[in-house]
């Protein structure tokens, strides 16, 4: 038989570049991969995690803790997040930060999905920064959606390119399929830049002048997965702050702060959206791991998490110091890269006439070398109004071994000094 019983969804789905990178890895045991964004492996919360564990199947929660949870989350821990992101903002009304519409997820990759799927139709358009996380690019092709991106510049996205897209979808007819903004907005992946509040503010009150044209609500979705690995300034509040929370879709994690491998992530939504996001998380797992948002809500309540925060933020600005410091001896001058102040990268481009995409000269001789990076050219969504920039480099610390981060970079620095 000729004909496929997959879906659409499932035949337009690609493999994931992360997918593809891992397995790099895999095939290589002795490259050096600047290219994984995982958590380091030695700040782990091993003795912190066993003794919150313990206390807690040790107490009446125990068995509750092994059991079943509801669909949108612990009370508890909707209850300790809500008020986390609300000092976090600095702010004074607590019902923008409402544990009623505040979800526990399966990490915040599931929150992305979830609310994508909620609002999205395929040929809808999202707006993305150029560049991107290119994980959320898998969610936008496997869903058929079309994508264009924002310029971006040091402190967030260019607005004026904002209105110039928003301007140009209005006068095509094609606003109406517009449904959402989608930002990393701290150490974003994969630049390591931070979208100032002034810009969250500005954006979202573009994206309400264009709503009438739009016919429906348009909305920020705000990727805050590595707001707390900050090492450096101050904090930025989110946009839900701002004069329009109700068109803010905050997304966070528990995984990059403290242990990955506990998958746990939260959104705040606005009430319809949350919702139906609710709904469609009935129907993919109804509940993250109760006994995992048990070990959340009382590290958070025990202090437990806070306590680990300047382990964490210490060690990552350690490792961050090492790769810089690696960079400026052993890259070529011409090769632009930004100090990072978090997160987990840094972001380097090539002069535009040295590609470093999965195809090009560089990638296949770095490999050669020894040492993977993610190409620039992943973090793009296909944009009809420009090329597919391939000169860029994600680069990661955070979940490389100390020796391993000065030595990847030298064979890096060997190879674009040749290429």
């Amino acid at each position: 038989m000729k004909a496929s019983a997959l879906s659409q969804l499932a035949r337009r789905t690609e493999e994931p570049a992360i997918s593809w990178l891992m397995k790099l890895t895999l095939d290589h045991p002795k490259i050096v991969s600047l290219a994984a964004g995982f958590t380091d492996n030695a700040s782990l919360p091993l003795t912190e995690t066993a003794e919150v564990l313990h206390d807690l199947l040790q107490s009446r929660a125990g068995r509750p803790a092994l059991q079943y949870g509801t669909t949108a989350g612990d009370p508890l821990l909707r209850k300790l997040t809500a008020a986390r992101v609300q000092s976090a903002d600095s702010h004074r009304d607590a019902r923008i930060h409402d544990p009623a519409r505040t979800l526990i997820t399966g990490g915040s990759q599931q929150l992305l999905y979830m609310t994508t799927e909620a609002l999205c139709d395929p040929g809808d358009i999202v707006l993305i920064e150029d560049p991107t996380y290119f994980v959320f690019l898998g969610i936008t092709q496997s869903h058929g959606l079309r994508t264009r991106g924002v310029r971006m510049e040091q402190d967030g996205i260019d607005l004026a390119h904002l209105e110039k897209i928003l301007t140009g979808l209005k006068r095509s007819g094609e606003l109406k399929h517009l449904k959402m903004l989608y930002i990393v907005s701290y150490f974003q992946n994969p630049t390591g830049r931070t979208t100032s509040f002034a810009k969250k503010r500005a954006a979202l009150e573009l994206l309400k002048t264009f709503e009438r044209g739009a016919g429906h609500p348009i909305y920020l979705l705000e990727d805050a997965a590595y707001r707390e690995l900050r090492f450096t300034g101050n904090d930025e509040p989110s946009a839900l702050a701002t004069a329009f929370p109700d068109r803010v879709l905050y997304a966070g994690t528990y995984s990059k702060p403290f242990a990955s491998g506990a998958r746990v992530g939260f959104g705040i939504l606005p009430a319809e959206v949350f919702q139906a996001v609710v709904r469609i998380k009935g129907n993919h797992d109804f509940g993250t791991s109760n006994l995992l948002q048990q070990l959340l809500a009382h590290a958070l309540d025990s202090g437990a998490y806070e306590k680990h925060l300047p382990v964490l933020r210490a060690r990552y600005a350690a490792k961050s110091a090492k790769m810089t410091n690696a960079i400026r001896e052993h890259f070529p001058s011409e090769v632009q890269w930004a100090e990072p102040a978090g997160g987990l990268y840094v972001w380097a481009q090539a002069p535009r006439r040295n590609r470093t995409g999965i195809k090009s000269k560089i990638f296949q001789a770095a490999l050669n070398c020894g040492v993977l990076y993610v190409p620039g050219e992943l973090c793009y969504g296909d944009d009809p109004a420009r090329r597919k920039p391939n000169h860029g480099m994600r680069l990661s610390f955070g979940g490389a071994r100390d020796a391993d981060i000065p030595l990847g970079i030298m064979r890096l620095g060997r190879v674009l000094r040749t290429g």
